[in-house]
Parts: structure tokens; sequence; C-alpha cells
């Protein structure tokens, strides 16, 4: 009991060095395994695959790859972002819209989408424009859910209340609606950001020559777990980078909630 009391005293006052601990604790468990009991064709030891990541670089073709999915998860989540932010306003502000539309939109979410991307290698065909589009599915929908529910958390008394004292449409939306709806937009464009990043690895994945997912592929079938975690690694970095990004503009818009 009193070690649970100072754990959970410690983790309150030094979130920081606890996730720390956690992130040191998990590499020390990996590298015992992987040095010990796994065999080293299936899992590489974190020394030897950030000691080599120079190696990851030093592939023909990675360094391009990785401009690609960057580039394509940049336009993908952009796309996902104004999509989803007209819908779920659309839908969320009008009741008519919401009865009808909000079924559909669950029913969409619901379908496996790996099933349906064949259609979008017949459409979009398998450069660039498919894996923007399938990660565009990928990303829209948890945007538009959390968008719908945050304003439907909205008082009506606060719209009333603007609307009597003149407000327009535009003021309605950037001084009631906006700032009430900054953390469920937020965090539907984080749920957002993790699914557009898997639809366009798992598009890369199953059809392309180009791009991290092909290069993923590659080294899974060459039984090559060093260059494999490493750019598993630089993909965790980016995803970290666009997830920080992300925070830091949430806490900008925000800054009056403090």
């Amino acid at each position: 009991m009193n070690v649970g009391r100072f754990m959970s005293r410690f983790v309150t006052r030094y979130p920081g060095w606890s996730r720390l601990a956690v992130v040191v604790l998990f590499f020390a468990l990996w590298e015992i395994l992987a040095r010990f009991w796994i065999d080293k064709m299936f899992l590489s030891p974190p020394s030897r695959v950030y000691g080599e990541i120079g190696k990851v670089f030093a592939t023909k073709g990675v360094p391009e790859a990785l401009g690609v999915t960057f580039f394509e998860l940049g336009v993908a989540f952009a796309f996902a972002v104004m999509i989803g932010l007209a819908l779920g306003l659309a839908i969320g502000l009008n009741s008519f819209a919401r009865r009808s539309f909000m079924p559909i939109v669950l029913l969409l979410y619901g379908i496996p989408q790996i099933t349906i991307l064949p259609l979008f290698i017949l459409y979009f065909g398998i450069g660039a424009p498919s894996k923007i589009a399938f990660g565009v599915t990928h990303g829209v929908f948890p945007i538009v859910l959390t968008l719908v529910a945050g304003v439907q958390n909205l008082k009506p008394v606060l719209m009333t209340s603007a609307r009597s004292m003149g407000a327009s449409r535009w003021h309605i939306l950037r001084y009631v609606l906006f700032p009430h709806m900054v953390p469920s937009l937020f965090a539907g464009m984080r749920l957002g950001m993790a699914g557009v990043l898997l639809g366009v690895l798992l598009a890369e994945l199953y059809v392309s020559i180009s791009g991290i997912g092909h290069f993923t592929s590659m080294f899974t079938q060459a039984f090559d777990p060093t260059r494999l975690l490493g750019l598993i690694s630089i993909l965790a970095a980016m995803a970290i980078a666009l997830n920080e990004i992300v925070r830091r503009a949430e806490a900008h818009f925000s800054k009056w909630r403090a």
C-alpha cells in the first residue's frame, strides 16, 4: 500500500520523470529480450537499431521515399481536416442533417476500409492520388464524429445570447462556436492524423513501388529487422513531430481557457 501511495504521489508531482522511467524500462526490456531470448532474424536490440540507423538513410531510395510519404501524409491530412471540419459543422449545427446523415457517417466509418482499397486503385491509379485519397478516408471520420459531439455540447443559451446582441454568423462562429469546439477539433485532428498515417502506409504497403510502405514490406521479406525497426523509428519520430505541432496549435488557440 505504501509503495502504491509513493508511486501515485511521484507520478502526480513528477509526470516528466515518470514518462522517462517508462521509456527507459521499455528500451531496457527490449534490449534484454532481443539479446538473450529472441532470434536476431526477428528482432534486433535497440542499441544496434539506433547505432546503424545511418544505414537506413544510406539505402537507395529511402530518403526519396520519406519525402514522398511525408508529402502524401501532409496533403491527405489537410484534406481530411477541411472536409471533416465542413461536414462536422454542417451535421452538428443542423438537426435535420444530423438525423439524416449521422447514421450514414457511422455506417461508412464501420466499414473495414482495407476491403475497398482496390476501388481507390481503380479510380486513382497506383500513384500518389490513391494514397492521399485512402489516407483521407481514414482521417476524416474521427474529425467529423468529434466535431459533431463537440457542437452538441454547446449550450444553446450561448447561441441565443449572441444572436440577441446582434452577432452575425461570422461572429458567432468566431467568438462562440470555435472557442467551444477547440478541444473537440484538436482531439479529432490527433485521431485523424493517426488514421491518415495508417491509410497512407497501408496503400503504399500493398500497391506501391515507392514510399515508406514499400520499403517496410521489402525489409520484412528480407528478414532485416535492424533496418525495419530503424524505419519504424523514423516514422514514429515523424508522427511525434506532427502530433507536437497539433498540440502547440491547440495550446495557442486555447489560451483563453487558462
